[in-house]
């Protein structure tokens, strides 16, 4: 995990807006909000601050490298073929339930449609294929998620 990604969960987790920790810091909403995207990072100062603001330690807040690393060799280490086996929005279900019932919920085909638009239209344009098309669409809805 990312130290913006740090940052931002921690902010979350305490129920706090980028403005309220912002004007506790002394700084930007703006400044938050780069050092969420991980655009720039706090110095030692401001990030001992947030630290005490999430009732973390400047160790857990910036803990991001161990974790990442753990993180890269799970990924590294993952069979493709047992991947294939497995039903992932059912096992994500768990944990997310809205996973299980969206599609009473939500119009999928709509969005399907303009998914699949989207995914051919990065094929061709940037030459990519379907997986790789997916993987760039899938981080670009994370990026969005961040910034909403």
């Amino acid at each position: 995990m990312h130290l913006g990604n740090q940052i931002l969960q921690a902010r979350k987790r305490k129920g706090l807006s980028q403005e309220a920790v912002a004007e506790k810091l002394g700084v930007s909403r703006q400044t938050i909000s780069k050092w969420e995207l991980d655009e720039t990072i706090p110095d030692i100062y401001q990030a001992k601050k947030l630290a005490l603001l999430f009732g973390l330690s400047l160790d857990e807040l910036i803990s991001q490298d161990i974790e990442q690393k753990e993180v890269e060799k799970v990924i590294l280490e993952r069979d493709d073929h047992k991947d294939e086996k497995i039903d992932w929005t059912k096992a994500w279900g768990k944990k997310y339930p809205i996973l299980n019932v969206y599609p009473q919920l939500v119009d999928v085909e709509v969005y399907e449609k303009q998914l699949l638009v989207l995914l051919r239209d990065m094929q061709k344009r940037y030459d990519l294929n379907q997986l790789d098309s997916l993987l760039v669409l899938k981080d670009i809805l994370g990026k969005c998620w961040k910034k909403a």
